[in-house]
């Protein structure tokens, strides 16, 4: 099919409620509906009132869906990107630890600037590149001393990592030659090296996605983990399922945090969210039949 100039006009808020109400969404409270479009937006909103259309060619509604639904599941994917971004922060801390513990102790100091410890010569000056931007628009007051007191163009990986992406640290990892230290610092997590190098990635493309207030819930995505191998820790008994939907990744998300925080309530929380939002259905985010039987999703611990 060829491609066409697009050509909608912009709708006033009156208009996007009456397009809405034409197309057979019902809207009791059209104020409340109407300072909503105003603070999130309709294009925002429409990915939640998309699961309601019977056809979606021609934008027609399912009978008796609403505003307020849609509203309730956005709501609910706003609660859950905040829950899985509070993971997400112990998760990056700790593999940012984790390798410069063992990088610096095998490697020295300095070891990220060693093009001999990297697989693709390219790619690493690339990553240096970004070092280097990254260090000198910081404003830490630590990068500050620094940079008054030494004469290296940049600071030991301590210092450097620690001001450095979540991104960048996964392409540094990836790019690592195999060996012995980028073992360990997998084992330390339960894995082997490939599996660890694309579950740091997925978890980057997760946290992008929540960092951005993207749509979470029932998301393909674009960036899948591959299915662990040889994996030192308890995993899921049933690992048919999709590895590209939300159940997937915080399958993922419970398997590292047996390392880094044991004692977690992710799992309670994350019920919690369900009963607070009755309606959200699971199975949209890729949850299997019987999910909370896995062992992984059945454990109730406390925060440490």
């Amino acid at each position: 099919m060829p491609k066409v100039p697009y050509e909608k006009p912009a709708l006033t808020y009156a208009g996007q409620i009456q397009q809405l109400q034409e197309r057979g969404l019902e809207i009791i409270n059209i104020p409340r509906a109407t300072h909503l479009l105003e603070s999130i937006s309709y294009y925002r909103l429409s990915g939640y009132w998309y699961p309601m259309l019977a056809d979606k060619s021609n934008h027609q509604f399912k009978a008796n869906s609403t505003f307020q639904s849609a509203f309730y599941l956005y709501s609910f994917d706003r609660e859950l990107r905040v829950l899985i971004l509070r993971e997400l922060e112990k998760i990056e801390v700790s593999i940012r630890a984790k390798m410069i513990y063992l990088l610096s102790h095998e490697y020295g100091a300095f070891w990220y600037q060693d093009a001999n410890l990297f697989k693709n010569h390219i790619n690493h000056s690339k990553c240096l590149g970004s070092l280097e931007h990254e260090y000198n628009r910081s404003d830490e007051e630590f990068i500050d001393a620094f940079a008054k007191k030494y004469s290296n163009p940049l600071p030991p990986s301590w210092m450097m990592l620690e001001i450095t992406s979540f991104g960048t640290l996964s392409f540094l990892y990836s790019n690592l030659k195999p060996g012995k230290v980028k073992r360990e610092i997998a084992s330390h997590f339960g894995l082997n090296d490939k599996t660890f190098s694309s579950w740091i990635h997925s978890i980057v493309y997760l946290r992008n996605v929540c960092a951005h207030h993207s749509r979470l819930w029932n998301r393909v995505m674009s960036i899948q983990p591959v299915r662990p191998r040889n994996i030192y820790k308890t995993w899921l008994k049933n690992d048919g399922v999709s590895n590209n939907r939300t159940y997937y990744i915080l399958t993922i998300i419970l398997f590292l945090m047996q390392t880094i925080n044991p004692e977690h309530t992710i799992v309670t929380r994350f019920k919690a969210l369900l009963e607070k939002y009755p309606n959200v259905d699971v199975f949209a985010m890729g949850f299997p039949e019987n999910w909370e039987e896995e062992a992984l999703w059945s454990n109730i611990n406390n925060d440490i």
